[in-house]
């Protein structure tokens, strides 16, 4: 590589800490062309060097969220039993890592992506899927869920998370984190039963 592209990599590295930083600890709502350049250290001009707007940068930053909530996920629940136990874990550390992080949920599921997003879009929209797949493959594989019902099941698990997230996050209901998370072993419960 080039030094001109290890150069062009690094600066547009900076604008995507830059935005991974402002959109952890203030959300969506402080991203800015000029906040974005004031924390990465450049000009907001320079920006437009490297991303075509706000809205490609801020996109750009979701692998990076995923692959670090992957990470904390699999830590939280590396001994977990195999199968429905550890799809309960998961289910909890997915809610968990969105509702400390809520402008990553904002990105995730609230903001309307621009044009030429559907990659993104794909990865946010299978992300909870990828999570668990080993742990279907298993109940498949033990017949701990028929095959028929693990796509209904799967589809009812993830509108049920990102409903309670945005009811949690938005509304405060319930109020306070500790129902929202009894809340949440009784719906994991129910569906996963």
């Amino acid at each position: 590589m080039k030094n001109k592209q290890i150069q062009e990599q690094r600066i547009k590295g900076y604008f995507i800490q830059a935005t991974k930083d402002i959109l952890k600890g203030e959300g969506l709502k402080s991203i800015s062309v000029r906040n974005i350049a004031d924390q990465a250290g450049y000009s907001y001009a320079t920006l437009y060097n490297y991303f075509s707007d706000v809205n490609e940068l801020v996109f750009e930053c979701v692998k990076d969220f995923q692959q670090e909530c992957e990470t904390i996920i699999q830590q939280e629940v590396i001994n977990e039993a195999q199968g429905i136990d550890r799809i309960k874990a998961i289910s909890r550390a997915y809610v968990k890592y969105f509702v400390q992080y809520p402008g990553i949920f904002e990105l995730f599921f609230l903001e309307k992506p621009a044009k030429g997003q559907e990659e993104t879009l794909q990865l946010i929209n299978t992300f909870f899927d990828r999570l668990c797949l080993a742990d279907w493959q298993y109940c498949i594989s033990k017949t701990m869920v028929p095959l028929r019902s693990v796509e209904v099941v799967k589809q009812q698990l993830n509108y049920m998370l990102t409903g309670m997230m945005l009811f949690y996050l938005n509304r405060r209901h319930p109020i306070d984190y500790a129902a929202m998370l009894q809340n949440l072993d009784v719906q994991l419960l129910h569906i996963l039963s």
